[in-house]
């Protein structure tokens, strides 16, 4: 079903926005100034429709718990966030976060990133992988199954790795805790994704057959890039100016030549893995936002 964004809009039916300008400020994402009216007319109407999902699954474990003449087993409720790099997952999931915590059925919702699951850069190293970050062959794809089944499972903590942005790595003495969340939204690159994305080496379960409700990220490929390019010069004046981060030397360089080797790494890395792995799970998601400039959702398509 296709929703323009005034049609969307329209079915937010009076549910009252829970977030200050303040608060907007600390969710959104470097590259994304998101007003207000945006979250009002996007994800009002859309947490509003996770809401009933999850209060209907509740309800689906009560019966079955009856008919079982057992107690009631906590099984989270998990919602998958893909698309590419740059089009805001992580600010999208940010939001639902903070939106969905705010319902009273589901106070407890965790934000988990698959970033966690890459392989650490020395492991990529061994492998000759480091060129291909971010496809499907860099992640632990076996650790991330284990991860999601475990909270799938009801297990009452269940622990996951941590990626920085900043050293370019997986922070070796840190974990993220997972402690009986109502809700998991597990946000990344490769949470659709299926057994056409592992030719060589098919695995029988993955992460998507424990996603109960899908959202990809959507925007035309030249919108993308633009925005990598933007959120590279960035990070290039932010960032990457620590001595600490992996991509100190950049913040050295020119702005030209910034703008040249942010265009390169798109074309040979992130706009390759979009066009063969991350865009052909599009059609798998339950639900699809598209976006168009600045940012803004232009329209929403809902799986009947």
């Amino acid at each position: 079903m296709h929703f323009e964004r005034q049609q969307w809009a329209e079915l937010r039916d009076n549910v009252q926005l829970t977030l200050s300008e303040e608060d907007l400020q600390q969710l959104q994402g470097i590259n994304e100034s998101l007003s207000l009216q945006e979250v009002i007319d996007i994800y009002l109407p859309l947490s509003r429709l996770l809401n009933l999902y999850v209060k209907a699954q509740q309800y689906r474990h009560t019966v079955r718990d009856k008919f079982l003449n057992s107690k009631n087993e906590h099984v989270p409720y998990i919602i998958g966030i893909a698309g590419s790099v740059a089009v805001g997952k992580s600010t999208s999931a940010r939001i639902l976060q903070a939106l969905l915590s705010r319902w009273p059925e589901h106070p407890k919702v965790a934000l988990v990133t698959t970033d966690g699951f890459l392989r650490s850069n020395q492991d990529l190293v061994a492998r000759n992988l480091m060129h291909k970050k971010g496809f499907p062959e860099s992640f632990d794809i076996k650790a991330l199954v284990e991860f999601v089944a475990s909270i799938k499972s009801g297990k009452e903590l269940v622990s996951a790795p941590i990626y920085s942005h900043l050293t370019y790595d997986i922070l070796p003495d840190e974990k993220l805790n997972v402690e009986k969340p109502d809700i998991v939204i597990l946000e990344g690159l490769n949470v659709l994704q299926s057994a056409i994305n592992y030719p060589d080496h098919p695995h029988r379960v993955f992460v998507s057959d424990f996603v109960d409700f899908s959202i990809f990220v959507d925007a035309d490929t030249d919108l993308l890039k633009q925005w990598y390019v933007q959120r590279f010069l960035k990070f290039r004046a932010g960032a990457f100016t620590d001595p600490k981060a992996y991509f100190h030397s950049y913040s050295q360089m020119s702005e030209n030549k910034a703008i040249k080797i942010a265009g390169k790494i798109w074309d040979e890395i992130n706009g390759v893995n979009l066009e063969e792995n991350i865009r052909p799970t599009r059609d798998r998601a339950n639900l699809i936002l598209k976006k168009a400039a600045n940012h803004q959702v232009s329209s929403v398509k809902l799986r009947k």
